[in-house]
């Protein structure tokens, strides 16, 4: 799916004259996927000189533009700060990845715990880029 059509999925949507948020056609996935340590080596914002120069992790840049291909929506979500953008769109653009967006400004840290009211999926990067596999696991949630 190119750039223009996520646009449009994501556009102003309006139901019975409220707007609503949109939501994705069934079997589209949203990725939100973190830079360093995820998809290249972990280099932190205050070595930005190396965000030119590291290379991407085969594995991950090949499931990534299948994923892109397949029609899915591919965000990168980094701790890198707004004065890293350009650097690092050069350098996703350079390595060939394919996506839609990129936001700036994840709070660092890690230990994430994300509260939404949209379905949230994690997956915890641990070496290895694959296409996903259904797991059964133990989580926690609000109580009822």
């Amino acid at each position: 799916m190119k750039k223009e059509e996520v646009e449009k999925l994501l556009h102003e949507k309006v139901e019975k004259g409220e707007h609503v948020s949109p939501i994705l056609p069934e079997g589209i996935k949203n990725y939100l996927i973190d830079i360093d340590g995820t998809i290249t080596e972990d280099i932190p914002n205050e070595e930005p000189e190396r965000m030119a120069t590291c290379l991407p992790f085969p594995d991950a840049l090949k499931t990534l533009n299948k994923w892109y291909e397949e029609g899915h929506i591919i965000c990168f979500f980094t701790s890198r700060t707004e004065a890293h953008r350009e650097v690092t769109e050069t350098w996703l653009n350079k390595h060939g990845f394919k996506y839609h967006s990129m936001l700036m400004g994840k709070p660092r840290g890690g230990n994430y715990h994300w509260v939404d009211n949209h379905l949230v999926r994690a997956t915890r990067y641990k070496g290895r880029f694959t296409d996903l596999v259904e797991k059964e696991v133990t989580i926690e949630v609000f109580e009822d």
